[in-house]
């Protein structure tokens, strides 16, 4: 077994527990909801803002309050367990009891929730270093936790360490074929919220959806 383990109108039209219950009832083996056709990603690419990635200055996890909980009382690591996996089912404090996951970013496939990370599409790092630093915690919390963009995917738990907060131009899954899909993800959630790109990261994301 592989080792374990405008932009405020934007973020606050998405209430948090709203987007929750609509995850919760999305059938299993969901994709995550938003990613655009290839063509569509090719022009947002274009339109993103181009330019160098501000420092790690005053970066913490904890100003990007993550897995919150919705209306229900599932949070949102339970949400997306629920979305991306196969057959699943959850018991009364909503964590999963049985199903399958499998990782799109490298073809692995599993049954204990524990081998799964969610992932954030375009790392808490990476969006501090591209624009978040300027937002307020609420926003913050609202890139976090949006189940209404393709920004969390559930996928093998060292797959997920081993990215960090690398951008495309530094790591792509190992699964070759879903490049474009990862390339149109990462791309839908940075022009959702207005973040930057660098030169590199620009070239390597358009290299991507050539390949779609």
């Amino acid at each position: 077994m592989q080792l374990r383990r405008s932009l405020r109108a934007t973020l606050t039209a998405l209430p948090l527990a709203g987007a929750l219950t609509a995850a919760l009832a999305m059938p299993a083996g969901a994709e995550p909801p938003g990613i655009p056709d290839p063509a569509t990603a090719q022009t947002w690419l274009g339109e993103l803002k181009v330019g160098p990635e501000g420092s790690m200055d005053g970066y913490d996890r904890e100003k990007f309050p993550h897995w919150s909980e919705g209306a229900d009382g599932c949070n949102t690591r339970e949400a997306v367990l629920k979305r991306d996996g196969e057959n699943v089912e959850v018991g009364s404090d909503c964590y999963p009891t049985s199903g399958t996951w499998n990782s799109p970013y490298d073809g692995g496939s599993w049954t204990q929730p524990s081998d799964v990370d969610i992932d954030h599409v375009v790392p808490l790092a990476a969006a501090w270093r591209s624009g978040a630093a300027q937002w307020t915690q609420e926003q913050r919390e609202q890139f976090a936790n949006d189940l209404e963009a393709p920004q969390l995917i559930a996928v093998t738990d060292n797959v997920n360490q081993e990215k960090g907060d690398q951008t495309p131009d530094q790591w792509m899954p190992s699964e070759t074929g879903y490049h474009c899909t990862y390339a149109s993800m990462w791309v839908a959630s940075k022009h959702k919220y207005q973040l930057t790109i660098t030169e590199a990261e620009k070239g390597a994301l358009s290299t991507a959806l050539g390949s779609c």
